[in-house]
Order: C-alpha cells, then sequence, then structure tokens
C-alpha cells in the first residue's frame, strides 16, 4: 500500500491513510481519490499528503502488449448485431437510446510491474485530456484520458457535462447526434432534479462542440443546487451510471445493455476523480478513454450510443475512431 498514489488535476496525492467502499465517507473529512466502476464497486482513498505537482517520475519506460495482442469483447460482427438489437427495441417502444460497448484485452509483457506513470506521460504528450488521472488504488490500477465531466462540485453547486455526439470534424456530426446529445440532457437534469432543491436545475450550454486530439463532441452542461441534507451517497443513487453512457430511459437501457455485453465494463463508464471533503468541492469523470490494469492484463474500453437512426458499420466505426488513437499509444511502438 505504500506504493500507492493519485494525481489527478494538477495534484498529487501520497501517502494513503485509509481506503473504503463507504460513499458516505466522501461526505466526512480529508481528500479522496474515487473509482466507482460501472458495476458499482466503489474504491475510495483517503491520501494524507496532496499538494501541486507532476506525475511521478516513472521507475521504467512504459512497455505495452503488442499492437496486435488486443482482442475485443464483441468482434464486429457481434457488435453490429448488438445495433440492431437495440434498434428492435426502440422499434417496440422500450428504449429510445442505448450505449453498446465492448473492452478490448492485451496481456501485457513480462517483467517488472508496470508503472501507470510511464503510461500516463505517453498519454499526456500524445493525448492531451481535461480530466485526466492516474490512480493506483488497492485493487486498482488506471489511467483515464477522460474528456468528459460527470459530476463536480463547489459547495452545493453541482454540474455534469454530458458528451454525446462524436465525428472526426464537426462537419461530420449528424442530425442523429444533436437529437441523442438532447435525449441524454433530459436525462441528465431528470437525474439531478431527484437530489436537487426545487427549481434549481438549468442548462447553462447545450450541444457546444469540442475539439479533442482526433475528433470532435458535442457536450452539454446541466447544473443544480444540492437539496439540503443530500450528500454522496444520494448523489451516486439518483445519477450513476452517468446517462451518457448508459441510455435513456436509464432503467430499460441498462437492462438491455446487460444482455447484449458479454463482459463487465468495469472503471470503463463508472466514475473516476477526487473529491475534498473539507472544501466540499471535487470533479469526478466518466471513466471513457480508460486503461486498467489488473492481474498483468490492460484493459480499455470503446462505444458508441445507439438510436433508431443509428447505421450499425458507422457505430463500430465510431468505437474505432475512440480506440484507435489511445491503443496506439499504449501498445509497444506506439507514438511517444
Amino acid at each position: 500500500m505504500h506504493d500507492c498514489f493519485a494525481h489527478i488535476g494538477g495534484r498529487l496525492a501520497t501517502r494513503l491513510r485509509d481506503v473504503t467502499t463507504d460513499l458516505s465517507a466522501l461526505d466526512g473529512t480529508g481528500w479522496w481519490a474515487v473509482v466507482v466502476d460501472y458495476e458499482g464497486k466503489a474504491v475510495c482513498a483517503r491520501f494524507d499528503d496532496v499538494r501541486p505537482a507532476p506525475l511521478p517520475r516513472p521507475s521504467a519506460p512504459w512497455r505495452g502488449p503488442d499492437p496486435d495482442a488486443w482482442t475485443t469483447s464483441l468482434d464486429r460482427a457481434a457488435y453490429e448485431a448488438g445495433v440492431r438489437r437495440i434498434r428492435h427495441h426502440i422499434a417496440r417502444g422500450e428504449v429510445y437510446q442505448a450505449n453498446l460497448c465492448r473492452v478490448l484485452t492485451a496481456p501485457l509483457p513480462a517483467g517488472d510491474e508496470p508503472d501507470p506513470s510511464a503510461l500516463a506521460l505517453r498519454l499526456a504528450a500524445g493525448n492531451p485530456a481535461p480530466y485526466a488521472a492516474t490512480l493506483k488504488l488497492p485493487g486498482v490500477t488506471v489511467v483515464s484520458a477522460s474528456p468528459e465531466l460527470y459530476l463536480s462540485r463547489d459547495g452545493d453547486v453541482i454540474e455534469s457535462r454530458p458528451i454525446k455526439g462524436t465525428g472526426e470534424t464537426a462537419a461530420d456530426l449528424l442530425e442523429k447526434d444533436y437529437a441523442e446529445n438532447v435525449m441524454i440532457v433530459d436525462l441528465v437534469r431528470n437525474d439531478l432534479g431527484r437530489v436537487a432543491a426545487v427549481g434549481t436545475v438549468s442548462v447553462p450550454k447545450l450541444c457546444a462542440v469540442e475539439e479533442h486530439p482526433g475528433l470532435v463532441h458535442l457536450v452539454s452542461t446541466v447544473r443544480a443546487r444540492l437539496a439540503p441534507g443530500a450528500g454522496w451517497p444520494e448523489l451516486f443513487a439518483a445519477t450513476f451510471p452517468p446517462g451518457s453512457v448508459t441510455g435513456a430511459p436509464k432503467s430499460s437501457a441498462v437492462r438491455i445493455i446487460d444482455a447484449l455485453e458479454p463482459e463487465p465494463r468495469g472503471p470503463y463508464c463508472g466514475a473516476v476523480g477526487w473529491i475534498d471533503a473539507d472544501s466540499r468541492t471535487a470533479a469526478l469523470a466518466v471513466g471513457i478513454r480508460t486503461f486498467w490494469i489488473h492481474h498483468r492484463l490492460i484493459r480499455f474500453g470503446t462505444g458508441a450510443g445507439i438510436t433508431w437512426g443509428s447505421d450499425p458499420s458507422r457505430e463500430w466505426r465510431e468505437t474505432e475512431l475512440k480506440a484507435a488513437r489511445l491503443i496506439t499509444l499504449a501498445s509497444t511502438g506506439g507514438h511517444r
């Protein structure tokens, strides 16, 4: 446990004090690094030393898997069949939109334990991200280049910035992408409304185009003021998993996703970030563009939002577009 650390938001956290799965601890005291996987398992780690600092110097250069060693939980045929299945559910009126994901897995080379800082430095150079995070916590190692804010907190003010709609350029964005974004904004408004003071949910930005390395996204901002007595357990109960990586209505989308995806998502599509209980501030990203390492296997998830207007081959290509740059960076021979 002495080598545990977290590097998030330009701060380095060391000297791990304690670890819990109890989200109510986040309303107590101290600075916490947090990973909640899509299935709801939380690892909350409180650190005693938190200071502005760069990433720790890696013990050795990153040695990633062979680029050809990656396997996928859903191959192209299975993924496209899943898209058609979701369209069938939409036609039956069960769901309007659902996010279909696949998990890529590769074995890491034999030798010393991989240093997540080495991978994080490679991603920072080749794919900088607003919510980049590197966490080595008991039982979970995560290196994230997430562009998406799940929840931020400043006192009682909560914000979420769902991403829905992806293209190589803004010209690639379709009417379907804008419709999808508005659907998810409605879902996030509804989720936050469960724990917000009455009348405080607003949408300061709708369908803003954001540029990221190699692609563009449509991003909206939903803001609310937390109701008295509501804390982190209530926030997670109302809003998790994030709407942008599930679908609408959320309960139907989650049920359909569970039936179609053969592997658990793990930290992918969960929450990754920090919570400062003393100052009542926080920033938790959606765990997309995120690697996690366990038992010498490295994993990475990618997915796309499926609507009635979805073309199965285009949606497959979207999952490839989202994964290609980062998988190259993480693989042996990737750009430094």
